[in-house]
């Protein structure tokens, strides 16, 4: 009878060593999974009051109040999917929180409402370039695009004739938070004016305010 050995490699360190990385990658990965849900909740993202802002502009919008009562969170929007494209995406966002921690020391007081309008138009450039760059992939996990249908008649055959070369956020912007003219017609100019009428500032505060950041 022939005995089967194991090759003269594998000692009872090495065995040890397999079993301890392969639990110690089971709990990793399930860390980043808690990790990816905790982080994208809406909860976690409105915690800093600059969010919050945001979050405002949000409940107001068809993606949180609607007839099918289907919500989506921050992280369905602005978290891609997969577990290590999330936490990428987590990662570099640490940037923003970066900023805010800094804001509140000698920088851009994101917390300020004022600060925050004057800064909206570049987060929402950004976030409309990152969008782009991934075809819209985090609109596409809700929405099909060969079965929309939407209220006008013709709505399924521009979908479907018109948006070759496109992607959703070429067309589609401003659905959830505070309105923001798209890049190539912006006007910083007529950006401040507005935002001096809202907040009763003075004529060129808002310039003065936008610059001195």
């Amino acid at each position: 009878m022939v005995r089967l050995r194991a090759p003269l490699f594998i000692t009872r360190h090495v065995l040890f060593a397999l079993v301890a990385g392969g639990l110690a990658g089971i709990l990793f990965m399930a860390f980043l999974i808690e990790f990816d849900h905790f982080t994208s909740s809406n909860a976690f993202c409105t915690n800093c009051h600059s969010m919050a802002l945001a979050e405002d502009s949000y409940k107001t919008s068809v993606h949180y109040n609607n007839a099918s009562g289907v919500r989506a969170s921050c992280g369905d929007c602005h978290v891609s999917e997969g577990v290590f494209s999330a936490t990428w995406d987590h990662a570099v966002g640490g940037k923003d929180l970066l900023k805010q921690i800094k804001g509140s020391l000698f920088g851009p007081d994101y917390d300020d409402p004022v600060i925050n309008a004057l800064h909206l138009p570049e987060a929402a450039f950004a976030a409309r370039r990152w969008f782009k760059d991934r075809d819209s992939a985090t609109c596409k996990r809700c929405h099909d695009q060969d079965a929309i249908q939407g209220k006008r008649a013709d709505t399924a055959a521009i979908h479907r004739d018109e948006a070759a070369g496109k992607t959703c956020i070429d067309c589609h912007i401003n659905l959830v938070h505070r309105k923001v003219p798209g890049a190539e017609t912006f006007k910083r100019d007529a950006w401040n004016v507005m935002i001096e009428q809202e907040f009763g500032l003075k004529p060129g505060e808002a310039a003065e305010r936008f610059g001195g950041h």
